[in-house]
């Protein structure tokens, strides 16, 4: 079954950065497009980014654009979320997903920005 573990969150001040990573079994993770979404307290499921099967195609959304990057290393079946400058509106929990709508993810990780 497909299993989707994340791990990398913590507690960073305003500015800082964290690095995210998805260990994810199966199903063919090297020809799948994978997600990052989050979700702030009291709020939805947001879609933060998507890269597809071969790294080449990247999206983000504009609230994290310049500062976000996603990649993968398919060898490893591990999918990344580089965050940078990060500030307290990212404060979320942080899901990798096997679909955009985030219905098939992880248990998430916990990021807290705050000073």
């Amino acid at each position: 079954q497909v299993q989707l573990v994340e791990s990398g969150g913590g507690l960073v001040q305003p500015g800082g950065s964290l690095r995210l990573s998805c260990a994810a079994s199966g199903f063919p993770f090297s020809t799948s497009s994978m997600y990052w979404v989050r979700q702030a307290p009291g709020k939805g499921l947001e879609w933060v980014s998507r890269i597809n099967f071969g790294g080449g195609v990247r999206r983000y959304v504009d609230s994290v654009k310049g500062r976000f990057t996603i990649s993968r290393d398919n060898a490893k079946n591990t999918l990344y979320l580089q965050m940078n400058n990060l500030k307290s509106e990212d404060t979320a929990v942080y899901y990798c997903a096997k679909d955009e709508s985030g219905s098939i993810r992880g248990q998430g990780t916990q990021v807290t920005v705050s000073s």
